[in-house]
């Protein structure tokens, strides 16, 4: 259903009954929620209603073609590392990047989807569910397509065959756990895909391209509603799911729980709860083409007693999507919403609540100057765990970065959506404000370095928010990284040194003519090619940080 309709069911349909209670405001964040988009935006960003179309539209090229950043991680391992000929940048050009043009998002509150650079062009979903095509250099618009729900994935671009016929897709999934494939070049549906249809599932983790398969995970928030003593919590599973990207069809599903939910106890109102639960799949997964594995990072269980399989690394079989191995990082984390704090609190809630400490970024495969290979991720209470891939996932090190994080919220939150490696170090961005560097090697930090709100960014506006959430990028010699306040940072990868930064949270320019205005700098991060950093600015996330509507590009004089 779209919010249009939902509203209209609280105000003058069947839920007027059940709505009564609401606010007009409740109403339509109700409306907003279910339907996966702001009201009133259905064809807002179409780009009939804009300006600056491109004047031609030339036929795609191989990637080999040109440098590009192609999905989530820039590769299957999900380093989330340009190397220096796609960079098209070197170190001592970074303090000199310019702001090259703004696209403005049409009623669009967040950036939360990450763009992916292939052929000269940029390829990126919204907030009102509408995907856009872009070229690189200018952005002019060459399409915009519209999805049934909000896009938070990064797309990628891979050949497939229709009607005999080489084509380049663009593949995305939305907030309502369909996957999308469109023609790269003209933004025309190929094929569409439900991979769960049922309330509360989402696709945020990117899709990964493989050898004619696509790869998504899914994941859901059944536990926002698990404090309503009417529903009957909770029987969501996370999963994995391997598509042929021909024609959408599953090849496989697996379930992140290997179990099937039964009821277990009731409820004051005798509502039946039910169990186990949990353990979604919010990040991209990473592929290991050597072992032909697939890895995945997962989130906390909705129900006690916390699965195995919770806030874990698991290895998948490519082929058969057979659970090889898992390692999990924390245990006992049941942490259904509205069970923290000192309120009463109802049956399905555990006895101990747990931190809620998912794995929220993708795990990096990296191989070392002496051959050894190396898994990394990095949970939400600021562990980082290093595996090793070739002996089943056993444990090699772990490095504590939890120095600083906020222990007055019951969520206590360190690092979110992700690290980038190079072939020395892992980068993550921290939540306590700052990044640090842990040596791929031993696990030992290199380098930490605190990047605090200045009061001289008139974009703070009273609200001086510490903290770096967005998943950091790094080429050779920098790194990226993006905070609460707006503030894209540039660092020297050599001790932490501040090369650049710029304050995206203000109102831009945009080429295409919508008005645009930046905020913070949340889940998806910084896209270096081609000689230019491509970044969506606003983020509002689940810390109350500042909206904003513009996707940026910035390039060195």
């Amino acid at each position: 259903m779209t919010p249009e309709a939902i509203y209209a069911a609280l105000t003058s349909g069947v839920m007027v009954q059940q709505a009564q209670p609401l606010t007009d405001a409740e109403k339509r964040m109700v409306a907003e929620f279910f339907g996966g988009r702001p009201l009133g935006n259905g064809d807002a960003g179409d780009v009939k209603n804009m300006a600056n179309h491109c004047a031609t539209n030339p036929a795609m090229k191989d990637s080999a073609a040109g440098p590009s950043w192609n999905g989530w991680g820039n590769g299957l391992p999900n380093t989330r590392f340009q190397p220096a000929q796609d960079a098209g940048l070197s170190a001592d050009q970074v303090p000199h990047l310019k702001l090259r043009w703004a696209f403005g998002l049409p009623g669009g509150a967040e950036t939360s989807g990450q763009p992916s650079i292939f052929d000269g062009r940029v390829f990126f979903g919204d907030y009102n569910g509408y995907a856009y095509s872009l070229d690189a250099a200018t952005g002019c618009v060459y399409w915009s397509f519209h999805a049934d729900g909000q896009i938070r994935t990064a797309p990628v671009v891979a050949p497939i065959s229709q009607n005999h016929h080489r084509t380049y897709a663009a593949f995305f999934g939305d907030k309502k756990a369909n996957v999308y494939a469109l023609d790269a070049r003209t933004g025309a549906l190929l094929w569409k895909k439900n991979l769960e249809p049922r309330l509360l599932s989402h696709i945020t983790a990117a899709p990964v391209f493989y050898e004619g398969r696509l790869y998504v995970g899914l994941a859901g928030s059944e536990e926002l509603v698990s404090a309503d003593p009417h529903y009957p919590c909770c029987t969501y599973r996370g999963s994995l799911n391997a598509l042929d990207a021909n024609t959408g069809d599953v090849i496989w599903k697996t379930y992140t729980i290997p179990y099937e939910p039964k009821p277990t106890k009731k409820n004051s109102l005798g509502t039946q709860l039910w169990a186990p639960a949990g353990a979604s799949i919010w990040a991209a997964p990473t592929i290991d083409t050597k072992l032909g594995r697939i890895y995945v990072g997962t989130g906390n269980a909705f129900t006690e007693p916390a699965e195995k399989t919770s806030d874990s690394i698991m290895a998948f079989d490519l082929t058969s999507g057979k659970v090889l191995w898992s390692y999990q990082a924390v245990g006992s984390d049941a942490s259904p919403g509205d069970c923290f704090g000192n309120g009463p609190k109802g049956a399905e809630c555990p006895d101990k609540v747990g931190p809620d400490w998912d794995f929220g970024d993708s795990p990096i495969l990296q191989t070392l100057s002496d051959g050894k290979r190396v898994l990394v991720a990095a949970h939400k209470g600021g562990q980082v765990v290093a595996l090793d891939p070739d002996h089943d996932g056993s444990l090699l090190w772990t490095a504590d970065l939890s120095a600083g994080r906020d222990t007055s919220s019951p969520v206590q939150i360190q690092i979110m959506w992700g690290g980038a490696a190079d072939s020395q170090n892992v980068y993550y961005a921290l939540q306590s404000g700052g990044v640090a560097a842990v040596r791929l090697l031993d696990g030992q930090v290199a380098w930490r370095v605190p990047l605090d709100p200045s009061p001289a960014h008139p974009s703070a506006g009273g609200r001086l928010r510490r903290g770096q959430e967005a998943a950091v990028s790094v080429m050779p010699g920098v790194v990226f990284s993006g905070g609460w306040d707006g503030v894209l940072h540039a660092l020297s990868t050599i001790g932490g040194q501040p090369l650049w930064e710029f304050d995206t949270a203000r109102e831009f320019r945009a080429v295409n003519g919508v008005a645009a205005k930046g905020g913070s700098l949340g889940a998806p991060g910084p896209v270096i090619c081609g000689g230019m950093v491509f970044v969506g600015s606003g983020y509002v996330g689940t810390g109350n940080g500042m909206p904003g509507n513009v996707l940026l590009a910035f390039g060195a004089d």
